[in-house]
């Protein structure tokens, strides 16, 4: 089950329509050390508005909670966290920075079974690249075991709560419909004293796994079934990745959550929607314990789905398990450590999540549009560099051979404090094998028999020949080239229709490249009923093995994203330096998406 303010571990329902929130034109700023982030429009101050902004402002207006802010991101250390993630954060954190108040990262470590601590750093390290900092450090469910358990005590002495000895299938079968009541477990009515014995002995470690259970007490023909007698404690041997085995009793996520905010001082406790139905039981909790301070608000929002994606944490984990993908880091995973592998810039994700905007019924963000900030950010601040993916040999016959000369490039066009580089240029160089065709068809403007076209950062080169292997496979373009359009152009005024990338042979570093598709060639994964694994992509992921890259790319930073000219952009991996990462395409899908909509 999803946690709260986690988004997306619950199955994908039916589909709503797809957002189509509009670009906001501000600038965003996070300081990571202060978490204050201020957005700004003509020195302004920008005023975000939605259902969440609006409540909170209600409730600074009406002295609530004496006009204090506090929010918290409580992911359960099972796994690792991924793009709906980031939506939960960037909203939380957000809240926090725009009203001056607090949020603070809690781990939901309720569960021995399936948490790691290594899924606690992951967490950690996610959260601080994505550009945020938790402000009292990370906190722990389990900083609480010891309150909790003696709040459970206090429900078993005001009558609120019993030790049943019913296994799970029992109490599941036993719980009614949404048509029907549920019936009482023969234990309901056990006396104060022998409840108190038995939850403590299951405390002392007395009984087994799955031997007895603690529930509250309210209403088993509640109309919501989360209120029939919950489950607030389960006997679990194993240790934890925190306390050892100290406890062989652990609260459920619903009897640790109200109380945790509570303790921490949590005015506004933001899940995703799937939790509307437990608000009833978080506020039930609250109002039956002595507890500090206010009492949280509990308030729900749409969670995010993306086109051609699943983020249902279990879906993720068969995703690994099965080898469908390499690991959890795989850059076709939507999971943070999966995006940042990729190159997905911290920035970009944060200025999509801030532009899908928060919404109280769920919808689906086409994953276009993800890349099209992504597209964005990279366009400013990503370097440029030459690489052919698909070499083919091209010899410049009246170019001197064994002459080598510097080339001057700019580092990227967007930004001219870049500054340029150097680039080896020579007699023999590599093109894409796809700029070139012996008999191209109408539209095709790039090289060709007899046809000139411009070097990027070179000359102007004519092809005069080919050479060809025994099934007519082009092998070698010949070309001559013009020594007068070193400038870009031609003396007297003659143009050219395209322009290719290349680089020097003699010179070139050679390398690997991974180009992704979509892993799922559905873009509702399993909205039609099926297994979503049914539409699993068979080719969503292509080895180049026959790369050549400029001198250059040897400086390029592991992690760093670079655009390939012409190509697209690629980041470094981080453990591989000759091998680079398909970020995305040079194209933008988002607009083509928008074209496809009806009425447009």
């Amino acid at each position: 089950m999803s946690r709260a303010g986690s988004t997306g571990d619950a199955e994908p329902g039916e589909r709503s329509d797809f957002v189509d929130a509009k670009s906001s034109q501000r600038s965003d700023f996070i300081d990571t050390k202060s978490n204050q982030r201020s957005d700004f429009v003509d020195g302004k101050s920008s005023q975000r508005s939605d259902f969440i902004r609006t409540l909170v402002n209600r409730n600074i207006a009406e002295g609530t909670f004496a006009g204090r802010v506090q929010t918290r991101f409580p992911p359960e250390p099972n796994g690792y966290l991924h793009i709906g993630h980031a939506k939960s954060i960037c909203l939380n954190f957000d809240l926090a920075g725009e009203f001056n108040g607090t949020c603070n990262l809690r781990l939901d470590d309720t569960n021995p079974e399936t948490e790691r601590s290594d899924f606690v750093a992951a967490i950690e390290n996610d959260l601080a690249w994505l550009g945020y900092q938790s402000d009292r450090g990370t906190l722990y469910a389990s900083d609480y075991f010891e309150p909790l358990y003696h709040w459970a005590e206090d429900l078993i002495r005001a009558g609120l709560a019993y030790v049943d000895d019913q296994d799970a299938a029992t109490i599941s079968a036993t719980r009614g419909s949404f048509t029907e009541p549920g019936t009482h477990s023969p234990w309901r009515n056990r006396t104060v004293d022998e409840n108190l014995d038995l939850f403590r002995r299951m405390r002392a470690g007395e009984f087994a796994d799955g031997e007895r259970v603690l529930r509250a007490r309210i209403d088993m023909a509640h109309e919501n079934m989360l209120m029939r007698d919950p489950v607030l404690y389960r006997i679990r041997h194993q240790t934890h990745h925190r306390t050892g085995d100290r406890w062989c009793i652990y609260p459920t996520y619903d009897w640790a959550h109200g109380q945790s905010d509570a303790l921490e001082g949590v005015t506004h406790s933001i899940c995703t929607l799937e939790f509307d139905a437990h608000r009833p039981l978080y506020d039930w909790f609250l109002k039956h314990l002595d507890l500090p301070g206010d009492r949280p608000r509990q308030t729900e929002f749409a969670r995010l789905n993306l086109t051609h994606t699943v983020l249902s944490k279990r879906r993720l984990s068969e995703l690994v398990s099965k080898g469908h993908v390499s690991g959890w880091d795989d850059p076709r995973m939507p999971t943070l450590q999966g995006l940042r592998r990729r190159g997905y810039p911290p920035n970009a994700i944060r200025q999509f999540c801030r532009h899908i905007g928060v919404a109280r019924v769920d919808g689906t963000v086409e994953v276009e549009l993800l890349e099209s900030f992504v597209r964005r950010e990279l366009n400013a601040v990503a370097l440029r560099r030459m690489a052919v993916l698909d070499p083919l040999r091209l010899v410049i016959e009246n170019y001197p051979e064994g002459q080598t000369e510097m080339r001057e490039a700019a580092n990227n066009p967007e930004d001219p404090s870049a500054g340029t580089r150097q680039v080896p240029f020579s007699r023999v160089l590599y093109i894409e094998r796809d700029d070139f065709m012996l008999d191209p068809p109408p539209k095709f403007y790039r090289l060709a028999p007899g046809r000139e076209v411009r070097l990027r950062s070179g000359y102007f080169v004519t092809c005069t020949g080919v050479e060809t292997d025994i099934d007519g496979r082009v092998t070698e373009v010949r070309c001559v080239y013009d020594p007068d359009t070193g400038s870009g152009q031609a003396p007297d005024g003659r143009r050219v229709r395209a322009t290719i990338h290349w680089v020097s042979a003699a010179h070139a570093h050679r390398g690997q490249a991974l180009l992704y598709q979509h892993l799922f060639t559905h873009p509702y994964p399993g909205a039609d009923g099926t297994d979503p694994m049914d539409s699993l992509a068979p080719d969503s992921i292509r080895l180049v093995e026959t790369a050549r890259f400029e001198p250059a790319m040897a400086d390029i930073a592991p992690g760093q994203v670079v655009q390939f000219e012409r190509l697209g952009y690629f980041a470094r991996d981080p453990e591989a330096p000759d091998r680079f990462h398909r970020t995305v395409g040079l194209r933008d899908e988002w607009a083509r998406v928008q074209k496809r909509r009806p009425g447009r």
